[in-house]
Parts: structure tokens; C-alpha cells; sequence
């Protein structure tokens, strides 16, 4: 799709066509923004489980429609009670492992963030039930979903990690093989406990019925985390990041730590600064890759669990980012690799007819998580937890900490009533696919599909890919290839599309109501618009 998908009703972007349908529907019962982005989501945890589910955490900016500053929401869990250093050492792990029950360290936050998000929802219009809501989702899960192309792949690819782990394999492997492109895959339990959560209210995920029998799971395979630490659990309120970008006319926003929200400001931030030439040139990539070393490098400093880092916002200070575009050669590549952040994710974007919008990311760290399904409810454990470290670290493990999380989704106002809610998936890709959708639309003023589905490049290791190179498509103008290698860049040339590029989408609204929307071909994605 090159077109960009316009309409005045409503519109939604999801990495699935069936969550975006989900999001379109709750929006023509009359439901908010709020309301068809946890119909997405909800989605997707039954349509993309490979992606995302409700093990997992989830990050909100919420718009009011009108030029106030958006709310930002953090839906992230903190590590279990027994996530202590002794635990490791009785099970002979000198770091939290990729997969597994000890992978399963960090409360599941994402649905606590739908509880906050649509009591939030309720006081902008009377809400719509639950069941509603829910419902597609509970469909999709108990009806069957048509397995993808990437959910077939990635369950061969990592067969060897996922197939041991408790529950895996009875819900991803059926027949107990790698399910093929096309087969049906049913998810019973998963149905149930959307079923319950829609009857009880999301709260019961934490404290009701579905908490006893997660609790109950989680203790019987050895995870850290138990009942005490799901009933504590909440999401919360923090303002976000702010960035004035006065060249562009325009403000960002983004979240917090733990997220690498910073990161994606302090690379718009130094690209503001410098010349990016034309589109697609030389100086627009060798600038947006500069400004991400630049960038990686402060975020790896000041950002960890909140409340053992100073505020980040100094560093956003126009001086600060002048001095941090003044040390970027235009014509020469920084040294690099830097220690790189993986990560598994979807992105999805809603903006009523009001002009209410929602940039939410919702995530399970790597391909399925930790691969621990709960039997009982169907959940799949998230293992964000294994971004923590056991000794020496800024992102030290202990009970009660939230880890380093790559998540964090976008939004910007521009000086002329426009409304962009972007973001993507992609780990340590986030914040540089965000760049180059942003820079498109604002710096260029391409239209937000031709902006994603546009030639995308990836500095260091990210989901899926083990070397610290800068990938570019192939699609990249051969000229801007060679003047990148000519400069020093570490370049490898990758296929046209690829996943590891992220899963990119965008809505524009402009001050007359008008909806733009995009979503991305490396995706299973669609726009769904009224």
C-alpha cells in the first residue's frame, strides 16, 4: 500500500487487520479512542500472540483532542518478591535466562493499564460494557485465528528455547509441531479468561478469580512472581516527556523511564539541528544514524528503573542537544558497536471523531515472551524481566525494581493544529524507526504511508538479528549506499521488507478532522477507518 487511507469517522492502525477491524468496530458502537484501543489490543493478544498478550506490559499517551499536552500512561510490572539474587543462585543461573519460569520475574502490567485507561475513557462519555469491548478478542480466541507467516517462522526459528518450556507447546505447538502459515490455532483458555475479565472487570486479572488461578500456575512452574506481587500491582500516572522542536513547529512527546522514550526525543532533538539534506539522501541517514549513537549513549546513562536515575529532562535542553549535534562529523560515521536492546512488540494508534487519540505499545519482550503458559488462564509470561542484571548494573534486579524497557510510544502537535500519533516495534529500532517516520512527515512532507512504507535502515542488533552493522533495505538509493560506506559506516544490505525494520504506523489529523493513516507492508497490519 503506497496510498495513503484517508476518512473523517475514526480510524485505527494495528500490526493485524483483524485487531484494527476490532478497534474500527468499538469506535462505530460510539466508543472512544480509549475504548477501540483496548479492543486492539485485546486483539492482538489472541491474533498475534507472538507479539503480544496479556502477559505482558503496555505503555499509553492519551490525547484530549484538543492542544492540551497528552497523559502519559505506564502499564509496566515490577520484579516478583522471590526475584532476588538468592533464587538465581539456587538454580545455578548466573543471569536471568531468556526463557523459561525464571525468565517470568516481572508482574504481567498491560491489563492494569486497560483498567486505568478506560476509567479515564469514562469520564469523557459513558462508557461502553466490557463485553463490547472485549469481544472480538474472545472470538478470535475461541473460534481459532489463521496462523501468520511471521508467528509460523518465529515458533520454528526459536523452537529449541520455546518447545521445554511449561504450556508452550500444548497452546503454539500443535500436534506438537510448528504451526504452518494458514492452520487454525484455538486458544481456549486464553477465551475464558477474557470471557471472565469481561463478566468480573479487569481488576479480577490481579485480585479475582483469574489472579488465584495465574498465582497458582506461576507457583507450580517456579516463577518469582506471586499472588502478593499481582494484587499490589497498578499502573500509573507520570507526566511525559516534552520536546519543542521550534525548526520543525512543532512539540513530541514520549514516556518516561524505564522506557527509551528519552531516546526517541534526544534523536529528534539533535536531527533538529542539523541539515538532513533531501529525503532518503546521505545527510538525512547519515544524520538520523549520528544522532541515534549520540543519543543510545545518554540513555544507557540516565535511564533505569525511575527511582534510581536523575530527570532525564536536562538533557532535552535546547544547549544540551546543541552540544550533542556539535560533536556529529557530517561526513564521517562515529566509532560503534554500543551493547544493543532486543525486544518483541506491537504498536497501535486510534483517533476518534472527536479528535481523541491513543499511541499505545503493548509488549512481551521477545518472541513469546518467556514461552511459560499458564494453564489454567492462557496467559503467556512476558520475560522483560530477563533485561535485568544480577550484579554490577545500572538495571540492577531486585524485588519491587521495573527493568530497562525498549517500549515507548509517540505523539506530536504541530504548530498548525496538526495531530501525529506514531510509533512502531523493534527493541533498540523503536526510537530510529520513529525518526525516519517523523522526519518524513514533518521535516519532508511526505503523506504517513509513503513516510512507513518508505526504505527504512537499523543501526546495531535488534529482534531477530545478531550483528552490530548498520542494515539498510535495498531499496536505499545506491548512491546513498556507497557515500555511507565512503563515510565509514559498518553497512549491510538487507532484502526490501523486513520485520526487524519494526512494524511502523501513523495517524494524521489535521484541524479540519481529516484522518491520514498508514500502516506497515512488514506487517500483518491494516488501517481500519469509518
Amino acid at each position: 500500500m503506497i496510498e495513503t487511507p484517508m476518512s473523517l469517522g475514526g480510524m485505527v492502525t494495528a500490526p493485524h487487520h483483524l485487531a484494527a477491524a476490532a478497534g474500527r468496530d468499538v469506535l462505530r458502537l460510539g466508543g472512544t479512542a480509549i475504548e477501540a484501543a483496548v479492543a486492539t489490543a485485546a486483539a492482538l493478544s489472541a491474533v498475534y500472540p507472538h507479539m503480544t498478550g496479556i502477559g505482558g506490559d503496555g505503555f499509553w499517551l492519551i490525547s484530549d483532542g484538543t492542544g492540551a499536552p497528552p497523559k502519559a500512561l505506564h502499564a509496566t510490572g515490577a520484579a516478583g518478591e522471590r526475584a532476588t539474587d538468592a533464587y538465581y543462585a539456587e538454580r545455578q543461573l548466573s543471569a536471568v535466562p531468556w526463557r523459561g519460569p525464571a525468565a517470568a520475574c516481572t508482574v504481567p502490567g498491560t491489563v492494569a493499564g486497560w483498567d486505568a485507561a478506560l476509567a479515564h475513557s469514562a469520564g469523557w462519555q459513558d462508557p461502553l460494557p466490557l463485553e463490547q469491548i472485549l469481544a472480538a478478542a474472545i472470538h478470535h480466541a475461541e473460534t481459532g485465528i489463521a496462523v501468520t507467516r511471521s508467528q509460523s517462522w518465529l515458533t520454528g526459528a526459536r523452537l529449541d528455547e520455546l518447545a521445554p518450556v511449561p504450556g508452550f507447546a500444548d497452546v503454539y505447538l500443535p500436534g506438537g509441531q510448528p504451526p504452518e502459515v494458514g492452520q487454525l490455532l484455538r486458544q481456549p483458555a486464553l477465551a475464558a479468561t477474557l470471557r471472565r475479565l469481561a463478566r468480573n472487570g479487569l481488576r479480577d486479572f490481579y485480585e479475582g478469580e483469574t489472579a488465584a488461578m495465574l498465582a497458582s500456575d506461576l507457583a507450580a512452574a517456579d516463577s518469582p512472581v506471586t499472588a502478593r506481587d499481582l494484587a499490589r500491582h497498578r499502573a500509573e500516572w507520570l507526566e511525559p516527556l516534552a520536546l519543542r522542536l521550534p525548526r520543525t513547529g512543532a512539540t513530541v512527546w514520549n514516556t518516561r523511564p524505564p522506557t527509551q522514550g528519552l531516546a526517541s526525543l534526544l534523536i529528534l532533538g539533535i536531527a533538529e539541528q542539523l541539515d538532513l539534506g533531501e529525503e532518503g539522501s546521505f545527510a538525512h541517514l547519515h544524520g538520523l544514524v549520528e544522532a541515534t549513537k549520540r543519543a543510545f549513549r545518554l540513555r544507557d546513562v540516565h535511564v533505569a528503573d525511575r527511582g534510581t536515575v536523575a530527570r532525564p529532562d536536562p538533557l532535552l535542553e535546547p544547549a544540551a542537544l546543541s552540544a550533542e549535534a556539535a560533536a556529529i562529523d557530517p561526513a564521517r560515521a562515529a566509532p560503534w558497536p554500543h551493547p544493543a536492546q532486543p525486544g518483541d512488540t506491537v504498536w497501535l494508534g486510534v483517533t476518534d471523531a472527536q479528535g481523541r487519540s491513543a499511541s499505545f505499545i503493548q509488549s512481551l519482550y521477545y518472541e513469546f515472551g518467556s514461552g511459560l503458559v499458564s494453564p489454567q488462564t492462557g496467559v503467556l509470561m512476558q520475560n522483560r524481566g530477563a533485561a535485568f542484571q544480577l550484579s554490577g548494573s545500572w538495571n540492577r534486579l531486585a524485588p519491587g525494581r521495573q527493568p530497562f524497557t525498549t517500549l515507548n510510544p509517540a505523539m506530536a502537535l504541530f504548530d498548525d493544529g496538526r495531530r501525529l500519533t506514531y510509533g512502531t516495534m523493534g527493541g533498540e529500532g523503536q526510537p530510529q524507526t520513529q525518526a525516519a517516520v517523523f522526519t518524513r512527515i514533518a521535516r519532508f512532507g511526505l503523506p504517513p504511508q509513503k513516510a512507513v512504507s518508505a526504505p527504512r535502515w537499523l543501526l546495531g542488533k535488534t529482534w531477530g538479528q545478531g550483528t552490530m552493522t548498520l542494515k539498510v533495505e535495498d531499496r536505499v538509493d545506491a548512491a546513498t549506499i556507497q557515500a555511507l560506506r565512503a563515510a565509514g559506516h559498518d553497512l549491510e544490505v538487507t532484502g526490501p521488507y523486513e520485520d526487524f525494520m519494526g512494524h511502523a504506523g501513523a495517524i494524521l489529523r489535521h484541524p479540519d478532522g481529516l484522518l491520514m493513516g498508514a500502516t506497515d507492508p512488514r506487517s500483518d497490519g491494516a488501517v481500519a477507518a469509518l
